[in-house]
């Protein structure tokens, strides 16, 4: 081929274009899979234009349900309104097992996450069990299995306290999100330099306080953003909670429709006017969640 053939300058383009366009979509590929792993779970990626869709959704589903049933009988905003207050009751109970469940599985987490890097391999290897097990276990066999194998009731030095229903619950989904912060905490720890031990080494630094003085507290930034997207998936999945009759707000849900008479044309309405709420509420969390990943984003 000469060096006045048009084609090679024609694949001298291709080969100098088509590897840059490539590479971004395959670096968010690989970074969207490394924060999965983390986290234990897939991350919502939630939108703008998906509330925009969910209000959409709402307002075209009501116009259908009150064109079927005709003018002469309550309108399906009235009947909306009707019932929100009942309705964010049992929304506020989502919120509250939601954050019992986090701080819970948070706390035990922590110190199941150190137990995976301690010196002593019995602790080391037990933690990792239990870390695995429990993390990799379906979150609603676990709300099953504490909601049926817990007992109503439990006597402490003669003091009898009751076990409802959502306590059980809260136990339940406490369970799998011990299992990711412990993850989250390992994974933080070992992100740490080696040069950061050896310098507290040096310092004559014991082993506790490297880790709580020093190696830690560098720690937060990179579990945070993770954190606050397991507690994002945390709280979409407390609905589960009315599979095994909690009363919160998708159980009440189904009362209310039931109470209208069992109105089909109702369920579109109701449940994309639910779905809605846990949207407001998780959106400002994703946002927080990308500004802080990219506030603290670790340089390679």
């Amino acid at each position: 081929m000469g060096a006045g053939d048009p084609r090679a300058g024609v694949r001298h383009v291709r080969r100098g274009t088509d590897l840059p366009v490539l590479l971004p979509a395959a670096d968010r590929l690989a970074e969207r899979v490394r924060r999965e792993r983390e986290v234990g779970a897939p991350i919502p990626q939630l939108r703008a234009r998906h509330g925009v869709w969910l209000v959409g959704i709402l307002v075209l589903s009501a116009g259908v349900a009150q064109a079927q049933t005709g003018a002469a009988t309550e309108s399906v905003l009235a009947i909306l309104l009707k019932w929100t207050p009942l309705l964010f009751q049992g929304f506020i109970f989502n919120l509250a097992i939601s954050f019992l469940a986090m701080a819970g599985g948070t706390a035990v987490g922590t110190a199941l996450g150190l137990w995976q890097i301690s010196l002593l391999p019995p602790v080391r290897a037990g933690s990792w069990l239990v870390t695995q097990f429990f993390r990799n276990a379906p979150w609603l066999v676990l709300l099953f299995f504490c909601m049926f194998l817990m007992p109503f009731q439990i006597k402490i030095f003669g003091l009898v306290i009751p076990l409802p229903d959502w306590v059980k619950a809260t136990f339940g989904l406490a369970l799998p999100v011990m299992a990711n912060v412990s993850e989250l905490v390992r994974g933080a720890i070992q992100s740490i330099p080696s040069g950061q031990w050896e310098s507290a080494e040096s310092l004559a630094f014991n082993r506790r306080q490297t880790l709580w003085m020093i190696i830690l507290p560098q720690c937060v930034k990179r579990m945070l953003p993770p954190w606050m997207n397991l507690y994002a998936i945390l709280t979409m999945a407390t609905v589960l909670a009315s599979v095994v009759g909690v009363s919160e707000v998708m159980t009440l849900t189904g009362r209310v429709l039931s109470a209208e008479g069992g109105r089909t044309d109702l369920l579109v309405p109701f449940y994309s006017y639910i779905l809605l709420w846990f949207f407001l509420y998780c959106y400002p969390i994703a946002l927080l969640t990308v500004r802080l990943e990219r506030r603290f984003a670790v340089k390679s």
